[in-house]
């Protein structure tokens, strides 16, 4: 399976990046994750550092709009072959720098994706 990068992990599991981690993991997905501080959710633990990970296909976006600036350089550092902006995370100027980079911007649910069987 291709590797998932998520930004904005939580150990709440009320929040949808907790969901969706462990929605990647139920389907078997490699995931690696950057939280607010350090956490573990489904055998994934993450902390705040932008590590330099290897070979990530997706990156899947649980931070708004305003907190996204400070990602835009770390993200397209990765290469990843797309980044999908969630409900909320939305952003048309970090949209544009990626279309400009040759990322393929995704305007979807990472959960919905994985339930309907589209995640790919």
């Amino acid at each position: 399976m291709k590797k998932t990068l998520v930004i904005g992990a939580s150990e709440n599991p009320d929040r949808y990046s907790n969901k969706a981690i462990k929605a990647l993991v139920s389907h078997n997905h490699e995931v690696v994750a950057i939280g607010l501080r350090a956490g573990e959710v489904a055998g994934v633990t993450f902390d705040s550092e932008k590590k330099a990970f290897e070979n990530v296909d997706t990156v899947t976006l649980y931070v708004g709009p305003p907190n996204q600036p400070e990602y835009y350089n770390y993200i397209v550092s990765l290469k990843p072959q797309r980044v999908i902006f969630n409900p909320g995370t939305e952003n048309p100027e970090f949209i544009a720098k990626l279309g400009s980079v040759g990322i393929y911007p995704e305007i979807a649910c990472t959960l919905v994706l994985l339930a309907t069987g589209q995640y790919e």
